[in-house]
């Protein structure tokens, strides 16, 4: 087997699925094979994973864990990982289908291969899609947590079950040319999620979801988003999303160079009400908007559950944020809608060069 510059798949020091009997033809299970993979990669001194290209690995709930004991970690993934459809192989944990946890310097280039959460079965059983169904969570398709150093090359996921992609607990992240493909209809398919993670960039990624293209809440600092691509969607947001105890603050957030299409929001604030801590220094600039419902949003009474939130008097502190050089085409009538609290009303919100019609 050769790789696409000619040179062995699987050159010496790496470790590939299927030296553990991972068989690669869609309708079996390789999850076992992966762990056994997994925890000789992490054991090894070079700690490269490879998983092979022109296969189609079915895989159940898994987590691969480190600390590894090479100072570097490589997951090449140049076939096709996916999903089992079965809700209940999820049975001790909906949250999530691929856990990477406490991985240190770990690199995972993703550009040859895809990642499908095979999602279908999720969606149609969601309350969003059919009301007489119970609001249940569904897994994550890929979280990276406690992953410090990580870098994240060419990611293809499709289909998330939930989420495609979430950084938590994490430093120092760069994430290149990520693709995110799901239906518009597909509830809560948020793209790229951060939460609680500190200097992270993401570079260039093109994003067609049902949620969210990217979202930065909770505990989240330090992060870029730059040469966004993105749509259909519900646009990119930032802000704090639970009410109740107090949330770390969400600051420096810079958005540069987004194209929006056909999204039903563009750039947004939400914090839900009831909540406390802060949003604070959010730049939006240079972000052209076609056919966007809701350009500009700060919402601080947000609520996304089945029953109306009560009024509360709390709210989460927003300041100086910057909208700047803003353009493009409107599919409503208002441009930018402003809904802060009443108790902590709005502070230092900037407007620059803004021409939507």
């Amino acid at each position: 087997m050769y790789d696409h510059l000619g040179s062995p798949a699987t050159s010496l020091g790496e470790v590939n699925v299927e030296d553990f009997r991972a068989e690669g033809v869609g309708d079996t299970d390789d999850t076992k094979a992966f762990k056994k993979a997994w925890k000789e990669n992490c054991s090894s001194d070079t700690a490269v994973l490879v998983v092979p290209k022109d296969k189609t690995y079915n895989v159940k709930p898994i987590t691969f864990s480190g600390p590894c004991k090479s100072d570097s970690v490589t997951l090449k993934i140049l076939g096709k990982i996916e999903a089992s459809d079965n809700p209940a192989d999820y049975a001790s944990d909906l949250s999530r289908w691929i856990l990477f946890r406490n991985i240190q310097n770990f690199q995972v280039e993703g550009d040859q291969g895809t990642i499908d959460g095979k999602g279908e079965i999720w969606w149609e059983n969601s309350c969003k899609i059919n009301k007489a169904k119970p609001c249940t969570k569904a897994p994550t398709a890929v979280s990276f947590v406690q992953c410090d150093n990580l870098i994240l090359h060419g990611l293809r996921v499709y289909n998330a079950q939930e989420m495609h992609v979430s950084i938590e607990k994490s430093a120092n992240v760069e994430a290149f040319n990520i693709i995110v493909t799901s239906p518009e209809t597909s509830p809560n398919t948020e793209g790229i999620h951060v939460t609680s993670s500190e200097n992270v960039h993401i570079i260039e990624p093109v994003i067609k979801t049902g949620d969210d293209c990217i979202s930065i809440v909770d505990g989240s600092k330090n992060v870029k988003a730059t040469g966004v691509t993105c749509g259909p969607s519900h646009g990119i947001s930032v802000g704090i999303l639970e009410g109740g105890k107090p949330k770390a603050p969400v600051s420096n957030v810079l958005v540069d160079h987004a194209t929006l299409t056909g999204t039903n929001f563009g750039v947004k604030i939400k914090t839900w009400q009831g909540g406390s801590g802060n949003v604070d220094n959010i730049v939006f600039e240079h972000v052209k908007m076609k056919g966007v419902s809701n350009p500009i949003i700060i919402d601080q009474n947000y609520c996304d559950q089945e029953t109306a939130c009560k009024d509360q008097d709390s709210s989460v502190q927003i300041r100086n944020v910057i909208y700047k050089d803003i353009t493009g085409t409107s599919a409503t009538k208002k441009n930018t809608i402003f809904n802060c609290s009443k108790t902590f009303p709005c502070r230092g919100i900037m407007l620059k060069s803004i021409n939507l019609s």
